[in-house]
């Protein structure tokens, strides 16, 4: 099918689905469209088992010819990191900075390594033959808040403007570094007789600290041509540029791209929104970038709803992933409340802190796409079906109940 063809379907999917959400359903757009998908494809799952026409099949084949992986990796997230970055006040962040380093660093860190053993264990139990550094491989994939999936749930629930910070300063910084480790652990995994534990250690500083330094130019670069200019429509084009070219070069020079494009949305977002942008630059690229977050959203939460229709749901894969959901969230609790406990030597936290973190790090797309690129066989299909269900789980029910968890704290 050819690319229009099939841009043209998605994006009238997520159309009709928005629609339908926010004419008749009226939940969070994000959290709606998704749920609207997966109904859509039970029905059509339903109506290819009562023999009633070639639904399913149609749609198993247009989604094969989407790679999720490309499509979200090198594709919609720069977008998505970028815009919201660009939205997150600097100074908040650094008020929180220790925090938010421990979390996306040392936090990431111990739940791989938690959740890695937990999986090894309970694969173990229901006969899965698959070696330690494989479920290691796992824990890193499935460990990272996805920040798109914790924003736009953000968005549609009150909360304190500190936790908020918190959260959204974690999950623009922990998938970075989950995608770090994830890497390091996919070579020691498939490649170990190519990678020692030096230049793993080199390959963890090289991608990180690169993407950190390298986002830093990026925003000095943007910030200064910026400067210089006081044309809207320039300026719009420029970011895009950023974005765009700064993510693939930063692939290229073997740095993370989600970090540099984070480092550089921040970098834009406070000192070019104040010092290089005027009043009607500021509307035009704020309202451009929201648009293109919400379109993205809508386009990412229905491929994720629609990816069942192409997933292998056994018994066997579904039991897992059920008995896998306390297993990830016990890991997160652990891995969240070390490094608060740590911090609490030295400062005041909110009583709740530790369950609002837990309860509020959803995971979503990323890790998806990280269990698709996994190299074909049982561990992979074990693997995304596990992380399937887990991501299901963390939206739908995390993300829509995360608000009244709130509220009960609250009062």
């Amino acid at each position: 099918m050819e690319l229009l063809n099939l841009l043209a379907i998605i994006i009238t999917l997520a159309a009709g689905f928005s629609y339908l959400n926010h004419r008749f359903i009226g939940l969070p757009t994000t959290i709606g469209v998704m749920l609207i998908a997966l109904v859509f494809s039970l029905v059509l799952i339903g109506l290819n088992f009562l023999g009633i026409g070639e639904f399913e099949t149609q749609a198993e084949l247009l989604l094969s010819q989407i790679d999720f992986n490309i499509v979200l990796m090198h594709g919609m997230l720069s977008f998505l990191l970028f815009a919201g970055a660009l939205h997150v006040n600097f100074e908040d962040l650094s008020k929180f900075k220790w925090i938010i380093t421990s979390l996306a660093t040392m936090g990431v860190f111990l739940s791989t390594f938690i959740v890695g053993t937990l999986i090894w264990i309970l694969l173990k139990l229901l006969e899965f033959d698959i070696a330690y550094i494989y479920c290691l491989l796992f824990g890193a994939l499935i460990s990272p808040t996805d920040p798109i999936a914790v924003m736009a749930t953000l968005k549609t629930v009150g909360i304190a403007k500190s936790l908020e910070t918190k959260i959204t300063g974690e999950s623009l910084f922990n998938d970075g570094v989950g995608v770090v480790i994830f890497l390091v652990l996919l070579s020691l995994a498939y490649s170990p007789e190519d990678v020692s534990a030096g230049e793993a250690a080199l390959l963890f500083v090289q991608e990180a600290v690169g993407g950190v330094l390298f986002g830093a130019v990026l925003g000095y670069i943007g910030f200064y041509l910026l400067r210089t200019v006081d044309n809207y429509q320039v300026e719009v084009l420029l970011t895009l540029a950023l974005v765009m070219g700064g993510y693939t070069l930063a692939l290229k020079l073997h740095t993370s791209g989600p970090i540099a494009i984070v480092v550089a949305g921040l970098m834009i977002g406070n000192q070019g929104r104040i010092m290089a942008m005027s009043d009607k630059t500021r509307e035009h690229l704020d309202t451009f970038w929201e648009l293109i977050d919400e379109i993205l959203n809508a386009i990412l939460f229905v491929l994720i709803g629609l990816e069942m229709l192409i997933l292998d749901f056994s018994a066997g894969y579904i039991t897992a992933g059920l008995l896998a959901i306390p297993l990830v969230l016990m890991s997160r609790f652990f891995s969240v409340g070390i490094p608060v406990g740590l911090l609490r030597l030295k400062r005041e936290y909110s009583p709740h802190v530790v369950k609002i973190l837990v309860w509020g790090g959803l995971r979503g797309g990323i890790s998806v796409a990280l269990a698709l690129s996994l190299p074909v066989g049982e561990t992979r299909d074990v693997f995304l079906a596990m992380t399937y269900i887990i991501v299901v789980f963390s939206i739908l029910v995390q993300g829509l109940s995360l608000a009244p968890m709130l509220k009960r704290l609250r009062g």
